[in-house]
């Protein structure tokens, strides 16, 4: 960027006209040249926002360059018709970010940009953003320092006196309303002041803070173990990563806090990236309870209004800590000191439009670009970066046992194939081990979670005799269903072959496996359990503003007795009295055509069964299986991220077909009302990058497909998609930045993709 230049007069007196190159929020790779206006040109500096004219409409864009060369002559550049920021809205170094966003996840600057501010500042209608709330405050402005003087100035008005008298016991200066309202002053006695010339009001910005007056009591102190991981974060490289590998309940987030309240104390701040479902007012007063009212809360769930004060705040370094979910990433924490990335595994830290790009992974190079440290933490960690970590790029820390020295809960693997069921349990896979289990806490008065995570499509063939389920012989995945023509397919190889009408394991009927949601496991819970008190936990019950919170108040105030739920339920709940925790079906995502279905379905298993035994009772955890001897449930089971990447690791690595973390991986996806379209697209995009391998990169990309997408339909567009390996990320980044520029919508670009469905 080229920083803003005094212009040269001209022989007439006049000035030479200035050009800025701006950014606009569209899927176009180019900037736009507008004339920018002498009023305008102390606001129209790089980073800053302006309102200008794009065909018949205003938009707002992003200054790139300032005296930017002249466009052609034939070419009339339209003038800037507004700049609304006193100061740059982005950064130098977020500016820095978001053309690396753009290069890497190959997606136009303009689209990159927009994910950098809160949607509410590229308005037209209101390009300042949603008009800040003021609040009016007294202020004194003479002093009466002697009793004499006082006697003299409220001989006639001892009202005045006690307001002059309490104003300046407080500081002099204080809202009007907590004057009014907390001291009991009269309005008329404040307006005395005023006119007498002791006092003066003032307007003054007051954030819209949905979490005001939050806070939580300060955090106890650290174990030994915590110290320990402390102290060695301190001790590495502000450059290096650092990941937090704790079990369950061993106290990471304390380990976080403690880390920022030194990163915030030496004068820089801090950002805490959490999983949307883990912001909540619970999380969000626990900071608090550590640094009060430095904190920021960056939320999608928060009004416009509370998310534009909310960046406003930590924009003019009001605020110091913002804590919030992947967009948070972007905050504009002034001289930031770190980022941690809670729960790094997951896969919401994922965006799902354009810009597709991975909150971790952006973290990471913001840091890089501003001095800052990251930390990422989970007690199970994506492979990703147990490789990182196992090359020595990240910086592991281990903290093994939970506070207070309990126990892991023990965990009993069911076997759906063969264990008893409850008679009357038709459809539903409930066993008379979980049944006991679950009536059992009942009666003592314990609670009990329950995951069913039940969501997407599963149509894969399994047999129910054996469990056997169909894969590709070429990889580790299962294939999938076709009804028209009917096959089962792989759609990462192309292998296909008929539908079999038995098992080739064991030679018994086979069957498609049909769904089990969570509406049908309450309906049948609540008829089992007639007396316990159930709350559901899914999309359909958690549509609404905070709502997950009150269920979680619920549960934490004894109010529920049976908590289930889906994949939300399965992390970050800390509640004593669980004793019982119940994975009904542990094989829901196990066998779908992706190739991380196996680390999710461990993860999700070993985050679950951590709810359980948090408290002096204990706890167990029951997982309902068809394939118990599955790496991911065995290790699951046995709590261990090493057995799990033990098995994952190799399956994954040449001569295997490879996969991450081994090589990256992008995804083109092709989508169109016309299914023959869809194809044709998809087969002009495997085409090019294979001319572009072989005449270009020296065929060190790996090109699958194209194929039909596992979901082949979806929102009435049929997909279809063609998926690129490459060991060198330089190589995959040039085949990503030219399909970004050449597809204009027709064709997603996804690199690093955390779903293949």
């Amino acid at each position: 960027m080229v920083g803003a230049q005094h212009a040269a007069p001209l022989p007439d007196g006049t000035t030479q006209p200035r050009y800025a190159e701006v950014v606009l929020p569209v899927p176009v790779p180019r900037t736009y040249s507008y004339l920018i206006p002498p009023g305008l040109a102390p606001r129209v500096v790089p980073g800053a926002r302006v309102v200008v004219p794009m065909q018949r409409r205003q938009v707002v864009g992003v200054v790139a360059v300032v005296d930017a060369p002249a466009p052609a002559p034939r070419v009339t550049a339209k003038p800037v018709l507004a700049a609304p920021d006193a100061e740059p809205a982005i950064t130098p170094p977020l500016f820095a970010l978001g053309v690396w966003i753009s290069r890497y996840y190959g997606t136009p600057l303009g689209l990159a940009l927009r994910a950098l501010l809160p949607g509410a500042l590229w308005s037209v209608r209101r390009p300042a953003g949603p008009a800040e709330q003021v609040e009016r405050v007294l202020t004194l402005t003479a002093a009466l320092p002697s009793l004499l003087e006082r006697e003299r100035a409220f001989k006639r008005a001892p009202k005045r006196r006690v307001a002059y008298e309490a104003l300046e016991a407080i500081g002099g200066s204080a809202p009007v309303r907590h004057l009014i309202a907390r001291l009991g002053l009269s309005p008329a006695a404040l307006d005395g002041l005023v006119t007498q010339g002791l006092a003066g009001y003032t307007d003054v910005p007051r954030a819209r803070d949905p979490f005001a007056g939050l806070s939580s009591p300060p955090p106890p102190d650290l174990t030994a173990d915590q110290r320990r991981v402390v102290a060695g974060i301190l001790a590495t490289p502000v450059e290096t990563p650092v990941l937090i590998q704790g079990v369950t309940g061993s106290g990471k987030t304390l380990v976080y806090l403690d880390v920022l309240r030194s990163v915030v104390a030496s004068g820089n701040g801090a950002i805490l990236l959490v999983p949307e479902i883990a912001l909540t007012p619970q999380t969000v007063a626990r900071v608090r309870g550590v640094f009060g009212d430095q904190v920021a809360v960056l939320h999608s769930g928060l009004s416009d209004g509370e998310r534009a004060d909310a960046w406003r705040a930590l924009r003019r370094g009001e605020r110091r800590v913002a804590v919030g979910p992947r967009s948070a990433v972007f905050a504009p924490v002034q001289r930031l000191g770190a980022i941690v990335v809670d729960e790094e595994h997951e896969s919401s830290y994922k965006q799902g439009t354009a810009p597709r790009y991975h909150a971790r992974d952006v973290a990471r190079e913001r840091a890089r670009l501003e001095g800052a440290r990251v930390i990422l933490g989970s007690a199970t960690p994506s492979l990703e970066t147990l490789h990182l970590a196992a090359s020595g790029t990240v910086a592991r820390f281990d903290l093994p046992d939970r506070i207070g020295a309990r126990p892991l809960p023990p965990v009993e693997v069911i076997d759906l194939r063969s264990d008893e069921r409850v008679p009357d349990a038709r459809g539903v896979p409930w066993t008379v081990a979980l049944d006991e289990a679950v009536r059992g806490a009942l009666g003592r008065r314990e609670q009990v979670i329950l995951l069913l995570n039940r969501r997407g499509f599963a149509t894969y063939l399994q047999c129910p005799a054996c469990g056997d389920v169909r894969s590709c012989p070429r990889c580790a995945i299962a294939l999938t269903v076709h009804q028209t023509p009917a096959a089962l397919r792989c759609h990462y190889c192309g292998h296909e072959e008929p539908i079999p009408t038995v098992c080739g394991v064991c030679g018994k009927e086979t069957q498609r496996m049909r769904g089990l949601g969570t509406q049908q496991l309450e309906h049948f819970v609540g008829l089992r359990f007639p007396e316990a008190r159930i709350a559901r936990m899914d999309l359909d019950t958690t549509s609404t503003k905070w709502a997950h919170h009150r269920v979680l108040e619920r549960m934490a105030q004894g109010q529920i007795d049976i908590l289930l739920g889906t994949q939300m339920i399965a992390k970050g709940l800390d509640f004593p009295n669980v004793t019982v925790v119940g994975v009904v079906d542990a094989d829901t995502g196990l066998h779908l055509p992706d190739f991380r279905a196996a680390e999710r379905t461990f993860q999700l298993v070993a985050q679950v069964a951590g709810r359980a035994g948090r408290g002096p009772k204990g706890g167990r955890v029951y997982v309902q299986t068809r394939a118990r001897e599955h790496p991911a449930i065995r290790a699951a089971a046995l709590h261990s991220v090493s057995q799990f990447a033990a098995a994952e690791l190799p399956l994954r690595a040449p001569p295997n077909p490879a996969y991450p973390p081994h090589v990256g991986l992008a995804r083109f996806v092709a989508s169109h009302e016309d299914a023959g379209r869809a194809q044709r697209a998809a087969e002009r995009v495997a085409a090019w990058l294979v001319r572009a391998n072989s005449e270009r990169l020296s065929g060190v990309l790996s090109v699958l497909g194209p194929a039909p997408c596992p979901i082949e339909r979806l929102k009435g567009r049929w997909r279809w998609h063609v998926l690129v390996k490459a060991a060198e990320p330089r190589a995959l980044g040039r085949v990503v930045r030219a399909l970004g520029a050449r597809a204009r919508g027709a064709v997603i670009v996804d690199r690093d993709p955390v779903s293949l469905l």
